[in-house]
């Protein structure tokens, strides 16, 4: 039933804690999970912003500034999908750039993933929000099915490092 899984993860608290749903879904056929880390683009033009403030020329430093970003993602994700895989899973790791709710539905698309997997909220929430506005969106736009695991109570959306 759901034989590919997209599983978009930010490091938040509530984005891990739908790893063990992810694992779940195996009895249900998952055999492949596509693991899923957006750079959102906003954090670049807020640094490029930044830079042109300060009257500084942001060209090496944004270059420097994404390859941190992704170093970051790919370390996050690394023990991620090694758990996947110690639960007999198959991994596809992808570290993307852009709008996180726009790559996430594109993603979904071009991997033709059968559910997408993912936490209420990220990093970026508001907290009196009902439903992160990634989630909110991927609910409301995907053509697959959504799984979305809710936050707990008093549950942190500041990311984890593993």
């Amino acid at each position: 039933m759901f034989e590919k899984i997209l599983y978009p993860t930010d490091g938040s608290e509530v984005s891990l804690q739908a790893l063990k749903y992810v694992k779940g879904l195996q009895g249900a056929g998952a055999k492949l999970v596509v693991l899923l880390r957006v750079v959102d683009e906003k954090t670049m033009d807020v640094v490029r912003k930044g830079m042109t403030l300060a009257g500084k020329e942001s060209g090496a430093f944004l270059s420097t500034v994404y390859e941190s970003l992704l170093e970051e993602a790919r370390q996050q994700l690394k023990p991620i999908a090694e758990e996947l895989e110690a639960a007999g899973l198959n991994v596809s790791m992808r570290i993307e750039s852009g709008r996180p709710r726009s790559r996430v539905l594109e993603i979904a698309d071009e991997e033709n993933v059968s559910a997408i997997v993912l936490g209420s909220h990220g990093r970026g929430n508001m907290a009196g929000m009902l439903l992160g506005s990634v989630a909110d969106y991927v609910v409301r736009h995907a053509r697959q099915s959504v799984i979305v695991i809710k936050r707990q109570e008093g549950q942190s959306t500041r990311a984890n490092v593993r």
